[in-house]
């Protein structure tokens, strides 16, 4: 940099002013030092520049499961506004494990990172680690959350839960709910929910599988879970709706497999809805009625909310509050319910 500096005669602090955030020299300098750049091909370091801050621009970010695609389409969307603010993010997939998760936090701590957004497994050591942070990281959960001192950007799985019971009651026979694998706070919270508004509708909840601990092959073990209710009984029921997508797909396959007919088509022997509306839903056959979080709003609220934190009050953009945040779902219908 001090080469720069000579080279197109910019002081060092205004270059490094200039790598920071463009925006912040004058237009004049700005393309003084676009054209010097040209000229070198330099390339700034970032490890050798967060080596030499006290607050790096890394955001370090964990989720569950890469491969499943509801965190798959909410990373993408965290990537792209962390990148958007001028920060560097570092993804890590726990692979369902709390002691990948203990892993995966301790490199992110070594790697000084800024700030962190968490999607938590629930049932490790996280919370137990985060406190013991003592405050030194500025913290945010997204989707799930760990404890209750922290805040955090989610979907109002009550509203949603709700939503999908009252279309279901109001088109056709109640539904009854598919159990899930319990891989998080939203397995039982939308199981809680689905009996809350089903009393709420004089109906009696109903449960169809078998529940497993921290199993994330979803789609398989609903798939065995439903061959297994067909092939045990005459289908007492209608109208399914599972946890999330992923298992209305496994429930969608079993389906196929013993030729039942699925849709909200008259003479069709089954409806089918699901949760999350992943990218993937729409795809299914028939295409699957479910609830579509705001993937969107978690990851720019979930980041605004961060960077408060850290203390970047960009002049020109207004940072989320601090706080929960709890986003509703949209009811998005389609041809299996």
């Amino acid at each position: 940099m001090e080469e720069l500096a000579k080279a197109s005669g910019i002081s060092r602090p205004t270059l490094s002013k200039y790598f920071e955030d463009p925006r912040s020299v004058r237009v004049s300098t700005r393309q003084r030092i676009e054209a010097a750049l040209e000229l070198s091909d330099y390339q700034p370091n970032v490890y050798a520049r967060n080596l030499n801050r006290k607050r790096t621009r890394n955001i370090g970010i964990l989720v569950p499961h890469m491969t499943d695609p509801f965190y798959a389409a909410l990373v993408a969307r965290l990537e792209r506004q962390c990148a958007a603010e001028g920060y560097w993010p570092i993804v890590i997939s726990s692979h369902g494990s709390p002691e990948s998760e203990e892993r995966a936090m301790a490199l992110l701590q070594s790697a000084k990172a800024a700030g962190l957004i968490l999607a938590p497994l629930g049932h490790g050591r996280l919370g137990e680690i985060v406190a013991g942070l003592r405050g030194d990281i500025p913290i945010v959960y997204c989707d799930v959350a760990a404890d209750d001192e922290h805040p955090v950007v989610r979907t109002d799985n009550v509203q949603s839960i709700d939503v999908m019971v009252d279309y279901l009651c109001r088109t056709g026979a109640p539904p009854a709910y598919f159990e899930v694998p319990d891989v998080n706070s939203n397995s039982r919270e939308r199981r809680a929910a689905y009996i809350d508004a089903m009393e709420r509708f004089g109906e009696e909840p109903r449960f169809i599988g078998a529940v497993r601990l921290n199993d994330w092959d979803l789609e398989q073990s609903a798939y065995e879970a439903m061959l297994a209710a067909l092939d045990a009984s005459s289908l007492p029921y209608q109208t399914i709706l599972c946890n999330n997508d992923r298992t209305a797909m496994g429930v969608l396959a079993a389906a196929f497999k013993r030729r039942v007919s699925v849709g909200r088509r008259k003479g069709n022997t089954l409806r089918i809805a699901g949760h999350d509306d992943q990218p993937l839903a729409r795809y299914t056959c028939p295409p699957l009625t479910t609830m579509a979080q705001d993937l969107d709003g978690m990851a720019e609220r979930s980041v605004s909310m961060l960077l408060g934190m850290i203390g970047d009050e960009h002049p020109d953009r207004i940072r989320q509050p601090v706080g929960n945040v709890i986003l509703p779902a949209q009811l998005i219908m389609r041809q299996s319910a």
